[in-house]
Order: structure tokens, then sequence, then C-alpha cells
């Protein structure tokens, strides 16, 4: 059994510059992917590791555009915080905007711009974490545009190197993350990188120094995007539309809140009566 991971962070920040023009206007976690926001995609992953208490990080102008979206969470029967990020400085400045979040706690991290179809690999993690830190890793065709790790037989962390030119192995770090309250503090002694952001590499790079870092290797089978490019958020869309039908949604986070226990269907029911009418209604309305 696991130590309890009980918060989550989504990073919804940054200008998504690989995407503009599409984010001129707006964030790219406000855009769609098929039928539903991106942000509804990450936020799926962490209701279905049972944690209920998420704080957004997202640009100081989006944060209105995020609570009218998804409100503090009472429809889900969970908790969502909101802090803004000032300027993109890096995905582990997330550790130190959420120090008051985070606490004492266990922390789960996951990037606004990434989809996972099924969870269950990742639960599995979570049920087998033992403090530390603990990264998702999978085989990709391109492995000079990610994070790389490299393992050993033994199935342990050699080295993790960020889009490097001669890859060593194709296991891309994917954009979830499980980490103890150390964190923070690792954070916070952790000197900028070149282009002058606290980089997650270098946390994970800390962890595996100590040996306090594990590695969970992804099956094939699970489907994972990177959404932050247009051909990712395109590849993503089809994948979804190809796989929803009226008896299936991919990451509907009402949904996911009554299968989880943490509505119940007269909960759910007074969800539904706030949507307009549109496919999405009719499906949570069959749910059961």
């Amino acid at each position: 059994m696991g130590i309890e991971i009980s918060k989550g962070i989504i990073l919804a920040g940054g200008k998504g510059t690989r995407l503009y023009p599409l984010t001129r206007g707006i964030t790219k976690q406000l855009l769609a992917i098929y039928d539903k926001p991106l942000i509804y995609y990450p936020l799926a992953v962490l209701l279905q590791l049972n944690i209920k208490n998420i704080l957004i990080i997202t640009n100081p102008e989006d944060t209105e555009r995020f609570q009218a979206l998804l409100g503090f969470g009472s429809d889900l029967g969970i908790r969502i915080e909101y802090e803004a990020q000032e300027t993109p400085t890096g995905i582990g400045s997330a550790f130190l905007i959420g120090e008051k979040f985070i606490d004492n706690d266990n922390v789960a991290l996951i990037l606004g711009d990434n989809i996972f179809f099924d969870s269950s690999e990742l639960k599995a993690g979570l049920e087998n974490f033992s403090g530390g830190g603990m990264i998702f890793a999978k085989a990709v065709d391109n492995p000079a545009e990610y994070g790389i790790a490299e393992v050993d037989d033994k199935g342990k962390v050699v080295s993790i190197v960020e889009k490097p030119e001669v890859p060593r192995s194709n296991l891309a770090v994917t954009g979830v993350y499980f980490y103890d309250s150390e964190v923070v503090e690792i954070t916070k002694h952790l000197p900028a990188s070149d282009r002058g952001e606290l980089e997650i590499t270098d946390i994970n790079l800390d962890y595996l120094s100590r040996e306090k870092l594990e590695v969970i290797r992804l099956s094939k089978n699970l489907i994972w995007y990177d959404a932050g490019t247009p051909r990712g958020m395109l590849d993503a869309a089809w994948t979804v539309a190809l796989n929803e039908s009226q008896t299936k949604q991919i990451c509907c986070p009402e949904e996911i809140a009554y299968r989880q226990g943490f509505i119940n269907l007269e909960q759910l029911q007074r969800a539904i009566e706030k949507m307009p009418e549109s496919e999405y209604r009719s499906y949570l309305s069959r749910v059961r």
C-alpha cells in the first residue's frame, strides 16, 4: 500500500507559444479537444486518482475564465483553488506558487496540456508510491522532442536528459509527476536553467541523485498526448472523436466524480440541470 497523495496541481499557465496564433486571445487549456475544453482532461486524471483537493495555476488574466468554467469544484464534490503565475518561469515554479496549498503533504502535478485516456496505470503507480519522486515514461517515435529517461534492465532510472540531440532511449517523461513534500524545499534551492526557468528535469535529477526517484514505464496501449502543439491537439481530438459514443465519454469530469463517489445521483442531476441542451448534457442524463 502506497503513501497517500491527497492534493493535485494542474499547471495551466504559460503563453502557449507552440500554438500561436491559436493562443493569441485565449489560453491553450481553454481551447477545445473535440467536445471538451483541454483542461477537462488533466482534471479528469486527478479525479480518477481520487484526488479531491486541486490547485489550478493560471495566467493572471485567465483566472476568472477558469473560475467561470469550473467554479470552485462544488458540482464535482471537490475543492478547487486558483493561483496566478505572473510570468512563465518553468514547470518547477508550480511548487513555489503552490507552497501554501501543498503544506506538508504529498502532491501530484499534471501539465494542463497532457491527455491520458486511461488512468489505471497511473493509479497503479500511486498505489505503490512510497515517497520521493515518481515519473511516468512512455516510448515515443520522436525522443529528441522530450525529456528522455534512460532506464536500466532492473527498471531503475539512470539518467534524464531534456531534448537530447542523441537520445539514449526512446522513453519520454510524460507530464504527470508524484512527489513528497520535499519538492518545495528542493525547488527553493534549485538554480535557474540557462533559459531562466526552474526545470522539472532538475527536480527529478535531485531525487535521482539521492536514489529517491522511481519510474513507471507506461504500456504501449495507453493513449497519451502532449496537446501543446497544433498536431498534438488535432491527433488528440481525432482520437477522442473515434473513441466516444452515446455510451462512452473520454475524461468526463461529472461522470468520473459520480463513479468515484464524490457526488451522488441527485447531485449529478442538479449539475446537469445547469447545462444547456447539448450532446454532453444528453450523455450525462443517461449515466447511472
